[in-house]
């Protein structure tokens, strides 16, 4: 699945699980934990086998539930340390969600979930290296899965604009940062 596709389960998951817990939309902080959760398991292991070759496929490491657990459970013992428990819950939905999405593909034939428990269970190794982006993305085309993406993409922005565009004030801060800083030194 492709980054797009991931946010916007991760999204979908997390406002359900909001509004069914506390009948309230998700907040700003939150969703951007989430979101580095949703996309954190490719962060980690794409560039570690693409580009260093540390890792046999772009499935491996923080995709494995034997890894991805434990660090789930840590980052919400930290959030909670700092009395932000929601942080860590939100990081771990994206995350979790995450490599159980990628693993979807077997129910059709796809590729095997060893990924999910490596090292335990070994992953077949690139062939010939590191597929590209481009033939990745041309090889996805006429997937369903890929096409389904799109809706699921559709779903969230419609639920994202329905809970208030939680997380697009942190965005809007971000960008207007210097403008912030120069107008405090003119003071």
């Amino acid at each position: 699945m492709w980054p797009l596709g991931h946010a916007a389960i991760a999204y979908l998951l997390y406002t359900f699980w909001m509004r069914s817990r506390t009948n309230q939309p998700p907040t700003a902080i939150p969703v951007a934990f989430l979101l580095l959760g949703s996309q954190f398991p490719d962060l980690v292991d794409k560039p570690l086998a693409w580009y260093l070759g540390v890792l046999p496929t772009g499935r491996t490491l923080a995709h494995s539930l034997l890894v991805l657990v434990p660090l789930c459970l840590l980052v919400a013992a930290f959030t909670a340390r700092y009395d932000r428990p929601e942080y860590g819950t939100a990081f771990g939905l994206g995350a979790l969600s995450h490599v159980l999405v990628d693993a979807l593909p077997v129910l059709w034939g796809g590729t095997e979930p060893n990924h999910l428990l490596w090292p335990l269970l070994s992953v077949e190794p690139y062939e010939s290296g590191a597929p590209s982006i481009i033939d990745l993305f041309v090889s996805s085309l006429g997937e369903p899965f890929f096409l389904a993406e799109f809706v699921l993409a559709a779903l969230a922005f419609v639920a994202w604009r329905h809970d208030g565009y939680p997380g697009l004030e942190l965005v809007a801060d971000v960008l207007s940062w210097p403008a912030r800083e120069s107008d405090r030194s003119s003071r």
